[in-house]
């Protein structure tokens, strides 16, 4: 995880869809160009939806983690 530098950390636990992608959205909205958001989720639905939602903005998921039961995304910002 040290290679990734995270401008930004959003928590998303014990939120359930589409609550984690709508605030995962605004707060990239607020990020420069390049910048890093991790985003921790809870809902196993996070996983699909974003890769989905990367996929449709253009944003790079640059990494996923899994454990815990807690689904971790690092979105970089188009």
């Amino acid at each position: 995880m040290s290679d990734i530098t995270v401008t930004q950390e959003l928590d998303c636990r014990g939120l359930n869809c589409p609550m984690p992608i709508m605030k995962t959205k605004k707060a990239v909205d607020g990020l420069s160009s390049g910048d890093v958001l991790k985003m921790v989720a809870t809902d196993p639905g996070s996983a699909n939806d974003m890769i989905a939602w990367a996929k449709r903005t253009g944003n790079e998921l640059v990494k996923t983690e899994e454990g815990n039961g807690e689904f971790v995304f690092f979105v970089k910002k188009k």
